[in-house]
């Protein structure tokens, strides 16, 4: 069952850690064959959940190591509607593999929850399309009904939270966070940015975020930024009420653009 899911223990002001790059990880440094960057299909396979438990360990042990908190982000990046069907999913099997996502995570957080390293488990929603480019762009209520599904799946499972990554246009992250909200889910949303640290229709990082709060009534509990280099959005983290929204970074290690 959800165990922080009343009181998201990041938003009381200590250091949490989360993962890094789930999917490059295991392409390049494990040599993984991951079609359509699609994590969740590794949970077909006992050799594929292995590899996904030992990269949760990886950061569970550091988060241990030096007592901060921990957020993961379960393997479903990739586990919505679209990409499932171009992988052979059923509704049926993307949501099993949704629950069995969650599930893998319950079973570290049972090794690793402590009052010094709380274990939040977020259910990853990811994009409908491109995560860099903003193709095929849905409406608020087009992307509502898209996400809900997953939504409403990580609601009846043990997640905490959901967390939307790698959003790059603004309508998405509305629908997704209306979608949270129905199902009265927690949901953080995390923005990527180009170089210039706009997100790649255009939009400067600050409208997208007061836009979202604005359609939302301030549903989500908090933003992150994700997939860019510090150097690419440090210049717009400058000063206004709006970057106490922001609470978490996953950042890139490459200077280089998406293109």
């Amino acid at each position: 069952m959800a165990r922080y899911r009343n009181r998201l223990p990041q938003l009381d002001g200590g250091l949490y850690l989360t993962d890094g790059g789930l999917e490059t990880t295991l392409i390049f440094l494990d040599g993984l064959e991951l079609p359509d960057f699609a994590a969740f299909h590794l949970l077909k396979t006992a050799e594929g959940e292995a590899a996904l438990r030992k990269y949760f360990r990886t950061y569970s042990d550091i988060a241990k190591q030096f007592a901060s908190g921990l957020v993961l982000e379960s393997a479903t990046w990739r586990a919505n509607a679209d990409w499932g069907t171009r992988l052979g999913y059923t509704p049926e099997m993307l949501a099993d593999a949704n629950r069995k996502a969650i599930h893998l995570l319950e079973d570290i957080r049972i090794e690793y929850d402590t009052k010094q390293t709380e274990v939040v488990i977020s259910g990853c929603l990811g994009p409908r399309g491109d995560g860099y480019v903003p193709s095929r762009a849905m409406s608020e209520q087009e992307a509502e009904a898209y996400h809900q599904a997953q939504v409403e799946t990580f609601a009846g499972s043990a997640a905490d939270m959901v967390c939307a990554i790698t959003m790059n246009y603004v309508e998405e992250a509305i629908g997704i966070a209306r979608a949270a909200q129905r199902a009265d889910m927690p949901v953080a949303i995390s923005f990527t940015v180009e170089t210039d640290g706009n997100l790649p229709t255009g939009q400067t990082l600050k409208a997208a975020l007061e836009q979202v709060d604005e359609a939302t009534s301030g549903y989500p509990s908090y933003y992150m930024i994700n997939c860019a280099h510090p150097t690419h959005f440090e210049h717009v983290l400058t000063e206004g009420l709006w970057l106490d929204r922001i609470r978490g970074v996953r950042a890139n290690a490459s200077r280089k653009s998406h293109a």
